[in-house]
């Protein structure tokens, strides 16, 4: 077993397509082509005592779910606690590899997992768990498929040209949707045109405004071919300067892919039992709430790992009634109260680290005979004060 192998099951659970473009996912230490020896440690944060644990088990690999290199590193010595974690690391030779937001984004990723708790489920015995509600991302991923960046529209004569040219533009890396290739449309209509003394029309005479019947071509086409395409369509048109429009395409929205998640609950809920759900899913004994009322039953959440301020109006606008999320610093709370938005606030890294022991049990399913374990050195930094 490789590096690779333990990556291709991580991106299967959620491709490091979904991550955010800030975001620095990936293998961040080590080699994809090296043989996986040892078990795979989980954690959320890659601390010097979770390093030491790893290098006590003799661990393989690492998956830290907040990517352990942020800022460019200037130096990789034993100077600062992250350099030595670093060091430590890759003289151990363990491969380390940061999911992050790939995690939160993905259909039934660390999310999900949370609005599973926050509906009321109970995971199944498989380790599963199912939404009681409709669940969708408050931000949509709308990454474009690299085949379908822009599309290129020209208008060409009916019959043998207008297959030509088609064939032409398809040669050249245009018209690929999915497992399709040479996808077009074609609609008919009436062109015109004045040449002058100079130009030397396919179609009728310089000097006269002309009328040819035409069909408008498109074809969608990646941002690195369209040179080619356009070079080739020139090469194969009839006309001595065809009329070429390239339009920009936006994503199509993914409903279920992307940051946050508005969950409208199947029965509504008071925030005080939205609050006891997430406690028994997150198995913490505390939270904090902020109230706009207490009794007022609730059926739209917004939900967000981590800080999730960010998103906090967003969800607001989409009509949700509670916010939870991780942390929200004092000001971001009232501004939510000022909106008609109570809060529930369970602890940066507790709402991410349960999900940990699925991402486990999706490994060894995966990977038969790959041992993996979930750090007990990794715990919330924030304790508190009985």
């Amino acid at each position: 077993m490789f590096v690779q192998d333990l990556i291709d099951a991580l991106d299967r659970l959620a491709p490091l397509r979904y991550a955010e473009p800030w975001d620095k996912v990936g293998l961040m230490i080590g080699s994809a082509r090296q043989t996986l020896n040892g078990p795979v440690l989980l954690c959320i944060d890659l601390t010097p005592r979770v390093m030491d644990e790893a290098l006590a088990m003799n661990a393989g690999a690492i998956i830290a779910y907040h990517p352990p290199i942020w800022k460019p590193l200037e130096r990789i010595t034993d100077d600062s606690p992250r350099g030595r974690v670093i060091l430590r690391a890759a003289q151990a030779g363990i491969a380390v590899y940061a999911p992050h937001t790939s995690f939160d984004a993905a259909p039934g990723g660390l999310t999900d997992w949370l609005c599973e708790g926050l509906s009321g489920n109970v995971a199944a015995k498989d380790g599963k768990g199912v939404i009681h509600g409709d669940s969708r991302a408050l931000t949509p991923r709308t990454a474009p498929d690299e085949s379908q960046e822009v599309k290129i529209v020209t208008f060409v004569p009916a019959g043998e040209t207008l297959e030509r040219v088609r064939n032409a533009m398809a040669s050249a890396g245009a018209g690929i949707i999915g497992n399709y290739r040479v996808c077009s449309f074609g609609a008919e209509g009436v062109g015109t045109f004045l040449g002058n003394e100079n130009a030397k029309p396919a179609v009728g005479q310089p000097g006269r405004l002309e009328s040819t019947r035409e069909v408008r071509l498109e074809m969608v086409c990646s941002r690195s071919a369209v040179a080619l395409v356009i070079e080739t369509l020139r090469s194969f048109h009839p006309y001595e300067t065809p009329a070429i429009d390239v339009y920009e395409l936006l994503g199509q929205p993914e409903r279920h892919v992307g940051t946050g998640r508005r969950l409208v609950l199947d029965r509504p809920a008071t925030v005080a039992e939205l609050g006891e759900r997430l406690r028994g899913h997150l198995d913490r004994v505390r939270l904090r709430m902020a109230l706009v009322d207490s009794d007022k039953p609730i059926t739209h959440v917004g939900v967000v790992a981590g800080a999730g301020a960010e998103l906090a109006m967003t969800a607001v606008k989409e009509g949700c009634e509670v916010f939870v999320t991780g942390e929200m610093k004092h000001h971001e709370v009232v501004e939510m109260l000022n909106a008609g938005c109570s809060v529930l606030v369970a602890g940066h890294t507790n709402t991410e680290r349960g999900y940990l022991k699925r991402v486990a049990a999706h490994l060894e399913s995966s990977l038969p005979g790959l041992r993996t374990h979930c750090s007990t050195a990794d715990r919330d930094i924030l304790v508190a004060v009985p």
